[in-house]
This record gives C-alpha cells, structure tokens and sequence, in this order.
C-alpha cells in the first residue's frame, strides 16, 4: 500500500464513490424510511448519478472530482443533506488542491475542513444522532494517528473503524436535530441514515486512497 495518493487519480475516487452510493441506495432508505422521509437513498443516488453524468469519460484531480461532487449535490439534492454532503466535498476539495500528493498529513486537513464547514453550517454535535456521530470520531481517529507519524494508510484504517463505530453509536441515540428529533424516544433503536451514508463514504476513501481497490 502507498503512503502517498496522487492527486491526478480522481477518476477512480470518483466513481468508486458514486457505486458505494448507488449500490447501498436501498439500504439507506430503508433505514431512513423507520425514522424519516425514506428518501435519503433515492436522493443520494440521484445525486451522485449527475455526478456520473457529469463526470462523463473525463480525468479529474482529486480535488477537481471532489468538487464535482460537492457542488452537484448542493445544487441537485433537496433537503438538508444537499448543503450537508455539498459543504463537507467542497471543503475537501479546496484543502486537496495545489496538492500533487495526498498524504497522511494533507488528508488529516481535508477531513478537519468537512468537519469545520458542518459544525459551521448546522452546529450538530456528537450525540444529536447525525452525520456528526459519524464524521468528528473519525476525523479526530485520523489526526491523532497522523500527530504519532502514522502512514496514509494507516490514518485512513484508524478513520475507517471510528466512522464505522460512530455510525453503529446512533443506533441508541434519541434525534435532537431534523425531522426525525420530533419522534423523540421513538427515534431509538435505529440507525441514523445520515451517519450511515457517512460511514460508507469515509470507507470508501480508505479503500482508495490506501489503495486497497
């Protein structure tokens, strides 16, 4: 595995991306469906599906890519996780660019920048049974292993097992933000939707970046 991803390869991040959404569309309404609107996968999917489009037989950076996404989403997905997935790919792909490589360290910045941009744009914290579950207990997994010296891949490891545990954490967690927090104690029990697209996502970074596919 490589302690560096170039910045040119974003045509593989990209669609990588787009296939972990589309082939977990199901399953994310589902889960959106006991406790929400049950669109969130539909919405999602059609999302990233323009960015399919979009991206077309093109060659992307990583940032290039990841703007693409961001900027799709915030203007195509409605609701509130159009601006949520729009701000957090954004703000990755502003730290990214005029990077050639991104390594342990310049990954660590582009997670802190998604984080900074959502406690900024909705202010959700760990416990309120949002993406937020998923994303601070990652992002602070990663930059602790990048403060020890860790390799990209093993920052993005440490990432991985934190979003998928901060994801699983929102199943006994009552909503206190969006829709679903007028359920109340109904809204325990089940995974939250958002946390779960999340967790995929921050995997399938992993899986990219550390060259693992």
């Amino acid at each position: 595995m490589a302690n560096t991803y170039p910045n040119t390869e974003g045509r593989p991040l990209v669609l990588a991306l787009i296939e972990t959404i589309e082939t977990n569309k199901a399953h994310l309404s589902e889960i959106d469906g006991k406790i929400g609107d049950g669109d969130h996968g539909i919405n999602m999917a059609k999302g990233f599906g323009l960015v399919r489009e979009r991206l077309g037989d093109k060659a992307v950076t990583v940032s290039e890519g990841l703007g693409l996404i961001g900027r799709t989403l915030m203007t195509e997905i409605g609701g509130s996780m159009g601006p949520i997935y729009g701000t957090l790919f954004v703000q990755m792909s502003l730290k990214s660019k005029g990077k050639p490589e991104i390594d342990a360290r310049t990954f660590g910045e582009m997670l802190q920048a998604a984080r900074a941009g959502l406690e900024e744009l909705g202010g959700a914290k760990v416990g309120d049974k949002t993406i937020m579950d998923t994303l601070i207990p990652a992002q602070e997994a990663c930059q602790q292993a990048v403060d020890k010296g860790a390799s990209l891949p093993e920052a993005l490891n440490r990432m991985a097992e934190a979003a998928e545990q901060g994801k699983e954490s929102t199943r006994d967690l009552v909503a206190r933000i969006g829709r679903s927090a007028r359920l109340g104690e109904r809204s325990r029990g089940v995974l939250d939707a958002g946390a779960t697209s999340g967790a995929l996502i921050l995997q399938t970074f992993s899986r990219v970046l550390s060259g693992a596919s």
